[in-house]
């Protein structure tokens, strides 16, 4: 396996990571879930995805992630079609859909990260210690890595996620509203630690439902109704005008 160092990503241009969607329609027996969904963006960003509920944001996460069958169209991600899961893609579901008494600690949920470079039957190395070391150390869970996961709080629970996603060496982090639940400190935590994360070369794609917070956060949006509303600088599209063309015109269903 080739490593690729997180800086690689983005200071080089020859290796500038490019993730493209096209026309990405998604349908659920006769339900379209998302439609025509077009946008591009490289390493280095973070992208917002806002919307309402049954707006499709959950559904493009997952379609990106391979955990969700595309109905047409395209995800290209390094110049190659991304057609099923992909160790350089790390989800991260909303905490309501996962099982919090399963009796994992902290430090078996960063290992989960190593899994997909074990192969079957592989067993730990120093390297896939030393990975699961340094994830817990950069997030701070070092002192709580034999906790059982529900025995946290909701900021410490999304970190141990984040980590697991670092020991996998993921480049792209897809986060689904990591932020609900989040007092302020620990959403102050997770912001500062998305922009580290991009900063070093990895994309972000989150959904995101404070708009008071998005711009800070987020440097893209990709506004989304089902259909797609528009992507770009968040600076410039989360506006009333155009959160009111995401919210409060009809789309097709």
């Amino acid at each position: 396996m080739t490593h690729h160092s997180n800086h690689e990503c983005c200071e080089h241009h020859e290796n500038h990571h490019d993730i493209v969607v096209k026309n990405l329609t998604v349908n659920y027996r006769n339900l379209t879930a998302l439609k025509n969904i077009s946008f591009n963006s490289s390493c280095g960003n973070r992208i917002a995805l806002i919307g309402p509920n049954g707006g499709g944001k959950s559904t493009l996460l997952k379609s990106i992630a391979g955990l969700v069958k595309k109905t047409t169209g395209t995800i290209q991600w390094r110049g190659e079609a991304v057609s099923k899961w992909s160790r350089e893609f790390a989800y991260l579901p909303q905490r309501e859909e996962v099982d919090w008494n399963f009796p994992i600690t902290v430090r078996g949920l960063v290992e989960m990260g190593r899994y997909p470079q074990l192969g079957m039957w592989g067993k730990f190395s120093h390297k896939d210690i030393a990975a699961v070391d340094q994830a817990l150390e950069s997030l701070d869970l070092s002192d709580l890595q034999n906790r059982q996961i529900k025995q946290l709080s909701g900021g410490q629970q999304q970190r141990a996620f984040i980590a697991r996603a670092i020991a996998q060496e993921a480049h792209v982090l897809l986060l689904d509203e990591p932020f609900t639940g989040l007092d302020r400190t620990a959403a102050k935590t997770l912001g500062d630690l998305l922009h580290k994360l991009a900063s070093e070369g990895r994309l972000i794609i989150s959904s995101h439902h404070d708009l008071r917070t998005a711009t800070e956060l987020f440097n893209q949006v990709l506004l989304i109704n089902c259909d797609m509303v528009a992507f770009g600088e968040s600076k410039k599209l989360i506006t009333n005008d155009m959160l009111e063309k995401t919210f409060l015109t009809k789309h097709s269903k």
